[in-house]
């Protein structure tokens, strides 16, 4: 009796064991997956609505650029560079900690304008149906705008010039650097205002919009009303 008992025991010790270590494997391979592949993402803005909605859930490529191991901060080669028109998550240039999506719109060595709202790019006029603007006669200046634009600006009269939300440049991509804006043009805190973005911050792609929500919606079962069923599943571009 106590021969079974001791049987039984070990049996169960062995079933312990081995669930404590396909949990340690599972845990480990979430752990490599979401550090060096694909990492979920919330969409907390509208600076790209139009494209990617306020409430979007993603699923973000990391690999596509060259994912950072963690603890070394180095990074795996990647499969390509950024390139224009893409979107990118990327880190922040003013708030520690924080993720922000935008897409890119000049790389290193393109000139770059806006006037009255309307891009350009190496002197060419770009098409964007991506995005969308409010259309008001508003177009203010901000200190930003003015305290790091005038360096790379190659216009007539630098002494006087005076960028605008909707018109500034001509200025220069500098090497090693991208342009990023959002798609809701006049509602976006991007390059325009603080300058250019290293491609050491450039983290991922967003790849998959796997659920989006409308806060906005105040009704009855807002788990199901509130759902943007048309959305789910679809890829941002």
């Amino acid at each position: 009796m106590a021969d079974d008992t001791e049987k039984v025991r070990a049996g169960w010790a062995s079933r312990g064991w081995e669930w404590i270590k396909s949990g340690a494997v599972a845990l480990v391979l979430w752990y490599l997956i979401t550090s060096l592949a694909i990492q979920a993402f919330r969409i907390p803005s509208g600076s790209m609505e139009g494209t990617l909605l306020s409430g979007d859930f993603l699923f973000a490529n990391k690999a596509l650029y060259g994912a950072e191991i963690p603890l070394i901060g180095k990074r795996l080669p990647a499969f390509r560079e950024p390139r224009r028109s893409d979107i990118v998550i990327f880190d922040s240039a003013t708030e520690a900690g924080i993720s922000v999506v935008k897409r890119v719109i000049g790389m290193a060595g393109d000139t770059l304008q806006m006037e009255k709202n309307v891009l350009y790019r190496n002197g060419r006029r770009m098409d964007e149906p991506y995005v969308i603007t409010d259309d008001q006669p508003l177009d203010p200046s901000a200190p930003e705008m003015r305290a790091w634009q005038p360096r790379y600006y190659i216009g007539p009269n630098p002494r006087s010039y005076r960028p605008t939300l909707k018109t500034w440049g001509p200025i220069v991509v500098p090497p090693d650097s991208f342009f990023v804006m959002g798609d809701n043009r006049d509602n976006s805190y991007d390059s325009r205002y603080w300058g250019f973005l290293g491609r050491d911050r450039i983290r991922g792609r967003p790849m998959l919009v796997y659920y989006s929500f409308d806060n906005d919606v105040s009704a009855l079962f807002p788990f199901l009303t509130a759902v943007r069923w048309g959305r789910l599943l679809t890829r941002p571009s």
